[in-house]
């Protein structure tokens, strides 16, 4: 009896604890960019993904978006220069949310993740009808987002947030 009671007490205390650690599966790849101006520019930074009642934020840094070819993929370190959240709401969310002055009071956030780390990946070819165009794609490489509370959400199979153009 004695053992039994050593062996439980043992497990006890050796136990693993994942912590708040929650795996999630956030899958945006197959929802198209949204943004809040008519046409995307070089000036362009904000782009959202949106599912209902899920957001996908992208806040690119200022100048990483050219109206020239890249010879190498141009990177860009989140949340350092980039930042991306995921973000779940009461209701519906629409890109008024995103693109209004004063956003809605409705839908409000349930919670939200800040990606901690990881890296916006952007490859752009010009057009092959019109070299006035240019196409961008943006690609995310180890996200891993957590909350204000600590929990996590990694799931390494958001990778392609996307093409946008842009116009000489």
């Amino acid at each position: 009896m004695n053992r039994v009671l050593l062996v439980f007490i043992l497990c006890f205390f050796c136990s693993c604890d994942d912590g708040d650690l929650i795996i999630e599966t956030i899958d945006f790849n197959d929802t198209s960019i949204s943004f809040c101006e008519s046409t995307t520019t070089v000036n362009s930074t904000l782009f959202f993904k949106i599912q209902t009642t899920e957001a996908l934020v992208l806040k690119l840094q200022s100048g990483l978006l050219k109206n020239e070819v890249s010879t190498d993929t141009i990177i860009s370190a989140v949340p350092g220069q980039s930042q991306l959240t995921y973000r779940t709401f009461t209701e519906n969310v629409s890109s008024n949310y995103f693109c209004d002055v004063v956003p809605p009071i409705i839908p409000t956030v349930t919670d939200e993740f800040e990606a901690e780390r990881g890296e916006v990946l952007i490859t752009t070819v010009q057009n092959e009808n019109d070299s006035t165009i240019f196409e961008h794609k943006i690609e995310l490489s180890g996200i891993s987002f957590v909350n204000s509370s600590g929990q996590r959400i990694t799931d390494l199979r958001i990778n392609d947030f996307g093409t946008i153009t842009t116009q000489e």
